[in-house]
């Protein structure tokens, strides 16, 4: 069993309470941090909103604030600690690569590997350029190889010293989109066989979704979620991360029973549990059937056809537009009059973002409507 899945290991990274002001911006707010040993994990949310900040916090690069970092159990920022980068054992692949261009790709991989015998240094970085697939390349100049394989170099250098983390910010973003997609595979590939503890700072949704393990979502300093990609997801923490993360329509609705609400397109059973009057419903595309029917609540306005499925736009009789991801058949077109359902619960949350939880009063049983739906919702 290795560090990675074994129950006792301890994190790999805790950082509790991240703080950072830059003049009177906030940048990062109170975040908590853990990463599992021999984990990928994302850094993922918009520009600005603090990711690469608490990037550079962890590599030592900035000071925070206020708050503790700790890296394999070590405390490296806290109260009177402030260990140097060089002195924590940290990996970095920089946006641009960082490499030098004058030095061929076995000298930019062992730049790192200080306090070693040359034969020691030689077998080290013949090692990790094997590890990355480039081990016939030793001797080529940076320039002389693709953007892909810079990247590698890039992993390379990071990996050569054994860092008890990696730290990737926004790896993929100077690769074109028809190579993005596989150079990301690649790396995921070499991570995994060096068992690798790995951040990466990202905005791409599909990235963080389909690269790592878990996926920590941040908007305007703070950490709104953490947690595995299905899970973000499915059940999102705060509307921020419904609507940030994949695809999402909101509606309005007011509570019907503990788990059922009313919205402009009926009765719909919740995931959890409705404390507030009011609240919004988060609606992803691929959940939404429709239905050609001539008393039906839509007219569909838009559809986009991508050969695999297709994008149906439908727009309510209050004006609201709703869209439906369905398979490849043409079944409908503008102008349709079309019911719409949902299928599974929906999450709702309160009109300030949060999950509308539990009511403050003790909530009333279950009535024998709003049953079969709690069962429908954690079954």
């Amino acid at each position: 069993m290795t560090a990675a899945h074994h129950p006792t290991a301890p994190p790999a990274l805790v950082g509790v309470g991240l703080r950072k002001r830059f003049g009177d911006t906030v940048a990062v707010d109170g975040v908590d941090l853990e990463v599992p040993r021999g984990s990928l994990t994302a850094l993922l949310g918009p520009s600005g909103c603090g990711k690469t900040t608490v990037l550079r916090m962890i590599a030592g690069l900035l000071t925070p604030d206020a708050g503790t970092i700790e890296i394999d159990g070590r405390t490296v920022t806290g109260p009177d600690v402030s260990v140097p980068p060089e002195r924590r054992n940290v990996g970095l692949v920089f946006q641009d690569y960082a490499l030098f261009p004058h030095l061929s790709v076995g000298r930019n991989v062992a730049y790192g590997l200080t306090g070693r015998s040359r034969r020691e240094r030689r077998a080290r970085v013949q090692q990790v350029l094997e590890l990355v697939g480039l081990g016939g390349l030793s001797h080529r100049l940076p320039t002389a190889l693709s953007g892909g394989q810079q990247q590698r170099v890039a992993l390379a250098r990071a990996l050569a010293p054994a860092p008890d983390l990696i730290l990737l910010d926004e790896p993929f973003s100077n690769l074109d989109a028809a190579l993005r997609a596989s150079v990301r595979e690649e790396v995921r590939a070499i991570l995994r066989a060096a068992e690798a503890t790995a951040i990466f700072v990202t905005h791409d949704q599909e990235e963080a979704l389909s690269l790592t393990d878990r996926v920590a979502v941040m908007h305007e300093g703070r950490l709104h979620q953490l947690a595995d990609p299905q899970t973000l997801y499915t059940q999102p923490a705060t509307r921020f991360v419904a609507e940030f993360v994949g695809e999402a329509d909101v509606l309005p609705a007011t509570r019907a029973g503990r788990y059922l609400v009313d919205t402009p397109i009926g009765r719909l059973p919740t995931a959890a549990p409705v404390g507030s009057a009011e609240v919004a419903v988060v609606i992803r595309p691929e959940a939404l059937r429709l239905r050609a029917a001539a008393d039906g609540a839509g007219t569909v306005v838009g559809i986009s056809y991508f050969g695999h499925d297709q994008l149906v736009q439908v727009e309510l009789d209050d004006g609201r537009v709703l869209r439906a991801r369905r398979g490849p058949r043409l079944d409908l077109e503008r102008g349709t009059r079309v019911s719409l359902t949902v299928d599974g619960p929906v999450v709702a949350f309160d009109h300030d973002g949060d999950g509308p939880g539990e009511p403050a009063e003790p909530a009333e049983p279950a009535s024998a409507v709003d049953a079969p739906d709690r069962l429908a919702a954690v079954g």
